[in-house]
């Protein structure tokens, strides 16, 4: 397996991350921006796991972003408090599962491409 991404690169992507969440709800209207930034968080959410553990493997980090998506999602069902609103939502939306997906696929298919490419350190 080849070198895991250094740190700095890794939270150049996850300020890349957030620039493209608020960029895409800048400019776009409708259901595209709130699907987009479904998948946004997860890729950030993954970001934040490689910041930890930069040797994680892409199918791990992935499931763990991914999950971790999934039960902030699965928690509104039972109501979160209203301060963390901004940060974790308040409302189940169905389809937000399908879009938290498509972000840990995107993250799992993008980080085992540069673990292929990068050359062994």
């Amino acid at each position: 397996m080849s070198r895991p991404l250094p740190r700095p690169l890794t939270a150049l992507i996850i300020a890349a991350i957030v620039a493209c969440g608020l960029i895409v709800r800048a400019v776009w209207d409708g259901p595209a921006p709130k699907f987009a930034g479904d998948a946004l968080y997860t890729a950030a959410i993954y970001g934040v796991l490689l910041l930890v553990r930069p040797d994680a493997r892409p199918w791990a980090a992935a499931a763990v972003s991914g999950g971790l998506s999934w039960a902030i999602e699965l928690a509104q069902l039972g109501g979160i408090p209203e301060v963390l609103w901004p940060l974790l939502g308040s409302t189940f939306h169905p389809p937000d599962l399908l879009w938290y997906a498509v972000g840990a696929a995107a993250c799992l298919i993008a980080h085992t491409l540069w673990l292929r490419r990068a050359p062994a350190g």
